[in-house]
């Protein structure tokens, strides 16, 4: 028999600490089928990962749910997509949503995500109560959205709503007028009144609005935003 090599005679401990540094999905799956200890390595290094980020990555519902599903300490998940297509569904976000780490997210980004819509988000938001930043912008999501986010994120900080173009009124005051830690809220490209703005304002005075025109509190006048 060969003498063992080096990297065979490392710890698992080890071993999982190198899988935290690969950020190729498609590497750690190569990793992952070499042999028993670093399968066993790979799983142990998502455990430890604080940030995941799927953009720019071929991935679909099953196997992203699987990766989410082992990152315990998952503190930031991006799902956003991008110029390949990650393609998430509402039953990739319902998947996702039985992770145990989903209640202490502080951080999701489902940016561009054209297929999903209130179902699936609703099923994510519901458990992420922890959530601080959102970004939901370009997704064809309603003011059933924004009822689950301002019900179940009373730490909500920022969120991204950039071209949501079927939230309305409603939905923003509603979700101004519970999330009150709310700091800066994005409706560029939304189909909001002028006088929406007005009244989120009236409920939290402090509140960021970024959007095509500019607030400015102190003369309740518009500019727009360059």
């Amino acid at each position: 028999m060969g003498e063992e090599a080096e990297i065979d005679r490392l710890p698992i401990d080890l071993l999982a600490h190198i899988f935290v540094l690969i950020t190729s999905f498609t590497d750690l799956a190569q990793a992952r089928s070499v042999c028993k200890k670093w399968k066993q390595g790979v799983k142990q290094s998502l455990a430890r990962r604080e940030t995941l980020s799927f953009a720019g990555w071929r991935m679909d519902d099953d196997s992203t749910a699987r990766l989410v599903r082992h990152a315990y300490n998952l503190k930031e998940l991006d799902i956003s997509r991008s110029r390949w297509g990650c393609q998430i569904s509402d039953n990739g976000l319902s998947q996702i949503s039985l992770a145990k780490c989903v209640s202490n997210l502080t951080s999701i980004s489902l940016w561009g995500m054209t297929g999903i819509t209130d179902k699936g988000v609703v099923q994510l938001i519901s458990r992420a109560n922890s959530l601080q930043h959102l970004n939901i912008g370009g997704t064809f999501i309603t003011d059933e959205s924004l009822f689950a986010i301002a019900n179940s994120c009373p730490h909500l900080k920022t969120i991204v709503l950039w071209s949501c173009r079927h939230v309305t009124e409603s939905g923003l005051l509603v979700l101004v007028n519970k999330c009150r830690k709310l700091e800066s809220i994005n409706v560029w490209g939304t189909r909001v009144p002028v006088d929406c703005f007005l009244g989120l304002l009236t409920i939290s005075p402090a509140l960021q609005i970024k959007s095509r025109l500019m607030l400015d509190v102190g003369s309740a006048s518009l500019w727009p935003v360059v």
